[in-house]
């Protein structure tokens, strides 16, 4: 029987999770690796990360909440390959070698590199190679899916330039070129402010909030007195409940948005209770998250380092 088509994706480490990030695209991932079509490799990309974090004991702390969430939200270790990128050098060993082909002009045409330099922000050479290093992570794997944003698309494509320049280049077919998985489009999930849900806006209700969090957030949610339904509260209530059965709610309650406000706590508390409850208990033993850190590690490890043998013998360093 012929092994399932691989899926590969990476997980930064950064920032605290919101419900914006749940049902923007985590939960799709999620559903995405039960469907059970394809063998998944999910990473912690901790290297990709430090181009913006630069604390020690802060990287730890995300590595493992960037875990236990996944974990919680319902992520099976059974079925996935779980791992860190830091624990397989064959990520930052390949990317050397594809910038050795890599010439920076092209790098410069990556969105990322561009928006940063509109930005006038002082770009750091992570930055402007991250391209390279998510190419290595893809095609180590033999990747034949890549879950991504719709606006993420370049980098699958710099992914296939490359896989297509190695083997042109050293005249062997070492590498499988992948194809982007466009996560399905959701509605935007507007935060306390009617803006788009963003940390960095501070308008977020937390992913593992607990009840009174949840009400103090819930509260502070910005509503338009002009209209009988509050808009910005409605938008987030949908994603719990159905909007059958809102619609009648919201008539019930035309102008009462602090009712309506309580009903949205209520149905957000008992939506996420039960991965609130998970996550708990994967914070009380450090065990869990190690032994499939561990496991993930050994998968990864022995994969990468069969396609790097590959990948020596046709540069000729073995």
């Amino acid at each position: 029987m012929a092994e399932k088509p691989v899926l590969v994706s990476g997980v930064k480490p950064t920032g605290d999770l919101h419900i914006g990030n749940y049902f923007g695209a985590m939960r799709q991932f999620v559903e995405l690796t039960r469907k059970g079509e394809y063998r998944p490799f999910i990473f912690v990309a901790d290297y990709h990360a430090l181009n913006t974090m630069q604390d020690a004991e802060e990287m730890r702390r995300r590595i493992r909440e960037i875990v236990m969430a996944y974990l919680a939200i319902g992520l099976d270790p059974e079925q996935v390959v779980f791992f860190k990128q830091s624990d397989v050098p064959a990520h930052t060993e390949l990317c050397w070698i594809f910038d050795t082909i890599t010439t920076m002009p092209y790098l410069m045409r990556a969105h990322a590199f561009k928006d940063a330099e509109a930005k006038n922000k002082e770009i750091n050479v992570g930055t402007f190679n991250y391209p390279m290093l998510m190419a290595a992570d893809i095609l180590l794997y033999d990747a034949k899916v890549v879950p991504v944003g719709a606006d993420q698309k370049q980098h699958i494509e710099i992914t296939r330039d490359t896989a297509e320049k190695f083997n042109r280049i050293f005249k062997e077919e070492v590498f499988t070129l992948p194809e982007p998985y466009i996560m399905p489009e959701v509605a935007t999930v507007p935060g306390t402010d009617g803006q788009k849900m963003s940390k960095s806006y501070g308008n977020v209700i937390p992913l593992f909030a607990s009840r009174d969090e949840l009400h103090k957030r819930v509260m502070s949610i910005v509503t338009d007195s002009s209209g009988g339904r509050p808009e910005n509260v409605y938008a987030i209530h949908k994603l719990v409940r159905s909007e059958n059965e809102l619609e009648t709610i919201y008539q019930e309650n035309e102008g009462n948005y602090k009712a309506l406000k309580e009903l949205l706590v209520e149905d957000l508390d008992a939506y996420f209770a039960p991965i609130r409850a998970e996550y708990e208990e994967l914070a009380k033993d450090d065990s869990i998250v190690d032994a499939i850190l561990a496991k993930g590690k050994q998968e990864a490890r022995a994969l990468s380092e069969a396609k790097m043998g590959l990948v020596r013998g046709a540069i000729g360093v073995a």
